[in-house]
Order: C-alpha cells, then structure tokens, then sequence
C-alpha cells in the first residue's frame, strides 16, 4: 500500500474509543488505513507528535461566519461561511435557513445546493414553520403554517436533510410524515408544544430537537411540555449551544444526563458576525447587536451565536466532566448519524471520508483536512 498522505505521531481519536492508532493513511478524499505499527509508504508525511488527531467536528445548525451567511443567496457567500468554520475545525455542515417569504428561501436553498463545497453535506430549514410565541429572532411577519407544497417545493430546490417546525402548529403532524418520507429528519424548534403535541410529533416521526432549552416551553413537573417529551424519549437527539449564554452548565449537565454522548448533539448556530469584531449586524433583516460575542435583537432575545465548534468541544469537555473521546463524540460521531451519514462523517476508520482536525493540548484548532485537502487554522 502506498499512501497520498501519511499523518504520524498524533494520539488519534476515532473518536468512538479512547485513543487508538498512532498513524493515518490518506489516499485521494478517503482514510486509507488506521494503524499502530509500521507505517506505509506515502507520497507525502506529516509529523503530528504532540498533537490530537480527530474527526473534523460535523455542525447541523449554522447560519454563517466570517461576514457570510447561508441566505444570501449567492453560492459565493455560501462557501466563504463555510470555510470560516473548516479553520475552526468543522468538515461537515448543513447549511441552516432562517424564516422568509417563499421565493427568497428558495433561492437561498437553491444557492447552497449550487455552492462547491464539500463541506455543505446539506440544508437544514429552520422556519417557516414556527411558534410566533417561542419564535426568538425568527422575524414575525415570515412565520406561517407548515404546507406540503411549500415543502415539495424545497425538497426540489436542494438537499434538505433537517427540517425544524413546531409540532402544535395547524397541519404539523402530516408535514412531519411528508418530511421523514422524503428521507430528511423533522425536528422540533421554537415550539410552545405541550407534552402531548410533542410526544404526538416524535410517534409522527420527529427525532431530533433543536437548540435545547432555547425557544421552548419550559419544563413544568405537572406539565413537561415539549422539553421534557424530547429529554425522556431515547428516539430524540437533542442540540446543545454550548457558549455558556443559551444554556447554564448544570443545564448542559442535565441535558447530557439524561441523553448521553449518544443523544446530546453540539452545534453552533452560528451567525454572519461569528469571527469579526463586536458591532452591529443583521440576522435575515433583523438588526442585532453583537456585544462581547452575544448576539442580540433590539428586543434583547438572543439571535443566533458567535460560537465556534471547536470552542463547544472545549466547553463540553470542561462543563459536563467527560473524556475527551466523549466529548468529540458529541462533535462528530453523534451528528453524523443524526442525518445518517455514520458510514462517512465523524469516525476515523478506513473508507471514511478523510475530514480531520489537528488539536493542540489546549484543544485548539492548528489544522484542518477536508476530505483530504488541508487548511490552515484560524
């Protein structure tokens, strides 16, 4: 065997075991050979001593980075968000929609499907199908009942893979059925659902919950709301902001408690303004202020974050006191599945695709491999 690129010296993380492996064999977009011997022969080798070789962290809920975002309509813009996110760290993402007319979610599904980029594994549509009461910066005059033409149509602009609504909403238990059909995931976000709306959504076929404990009914003991219908059910898999402003720790605590690494997804939902300074942006049309990294609407909700995936893997490692295999676990094996790309994403192993990320002691990005290509960190 000979290698395009042989990657040696790093304590390599699968991530689903504790360290194994001390080399890495790359041969075009795809991981050759995992191995602790002899190395083989390769065209090109990179010494890694000292460093952590991980899966490169997979998010699926990101608006944008860098001054780009996924709405814009411009397949340009699609790529540059996501590059920002491969310096920190992410290989694989679903690029996510916000809340618009029609014609402009549209165009802006039809732009990512047309950006060239191995990162975008997919869209997720966050809106329009959401609670006006838990809508949070989804602008309000763009909310409407879910519509299987309306989702017809988006299934045939691009590669929808996650498909967020609010279960209680008119119609939302068809459109769930329509949505697991076409082979893409509904979840559950910015809902007021009740317990019983929301276990009625996850028996339609819901299976995953967005940006836990934000955007949803609170959990009441007599009441558990939707909240507590996602915590309870092993079929849900639930996303965690970790940035320490959309959830406490001992919230974050809770969450991976009852869910577990198998159950508890990191995402971002990061924003355009998500590695630029502090300062005045937009999320969609809204105007928000970003201050200290908290992004804000004029009302004070939270819109989105400035949260990189690489800082949620440090975050969860030092919030919920869990190794670090687990905790890139809940960056890259856990998503992966969630939209049934186990078998390429997420895992270190021959015939993966070759997305990696080079960690420092600190757990800091130094680089980046997307499917086999380098880029250099942040």
């Amino acid at each position: 065997m000979s290698a395009d690129l042989l990657l040696t010296g790093a304590r390599v993380h699968t991530p689903a075991d504790e360290p194994a492996g001390t080399w890495v064999a790359v041969t075009g977009t795809r991981i050759e050979a995992v191995g602790t011997g002899p190395p083989p022969a390769a065209g090109r080798t990179e010494d890694l001593s000292g460093r952590i070789l991980a899966p490169g962290f997979v998010d699926l809920h990101v608006h944008g980075g860098g001054g780009a975002h996924f709405m814009s309509g411009d397949p340009e813009a699609c790529v540059r968000a996501a590059r920002f996110h491969a310096r920190h760290g992410t290989t694989g993402l679903l690029a996510t929609t916000l809340s618009a007319p029609r014609e402009e979610l549209e165009a802006a599904v039809r732009a990512i499907a047309r950006a060239e980029e191995p990162m975008i594994v997919g869209v997720h549509l966050e809106g329009p199908w959401l609670s006006e009461k838990r809508r949070g910066a989804q602008e309000a005059e763009h909310l409407r009942p879910p519509d299987p033409a309306e989702l017809d149509a988006l299934l045939a602009a691009g590669p929808l893979r996650l498909v967020s609504l609010a279960p209680e909403l008119p119609g939302a238990l068809p459109v769930i059925e329509a949505i697991a059909a076409a082979g893409a995931v509904p979840a559950l976000a910015h809902t007021d659902a009740t317990y019983a709306q929301a276990s009625a959504a996850i028996d339609a076929g819901a299976r995953h919950a967005v940006h836990v404990f934000n955007g949803m009914r609170p959990l009441h003991h007599r009441e558990p709301g939707v909240l507590g219908a996602v915590l309870d059910d092993p079929r849900v898999t639930c996303e965690l902001i970790a940035d320490g402003l959309h959830v406490h720790p001992a919230a974050a605590r809770l969450l991976h408690r009852a869910k577990g690494r198998a159950g508890t997804v990191l995402v971002t939902d990061a924003i355009e303004a998500t590695g630029l300074e502090d300062g005045d942006y937009r999320l969609g049309h809204t105007p928000i202020r970003v201050t200290e990294g908290r992004a804000e609407t004029p009302e004070g909700s939270l819109a989105g974050s400035t949260l990189t995936m690489d800082a949620a893997v440090r975050h969860a490692h030092e919030w919920l006191g869990v190794p670090l295999a687990e905790a890139l676990a809940m960056a890259t094996t856990t998503p992966a599945a969630v939209i049934g790309l186990q078998g390429r994403k997420g895992r270190i192993a021959p015939g993966c695709d070759a997305d990696l990320v080079v960690l420092d002691d600190a757990l800091a990005p130094v680089a980046t491999f997307v499917a086999g290509r380098r880029v250099e960190s942040a």
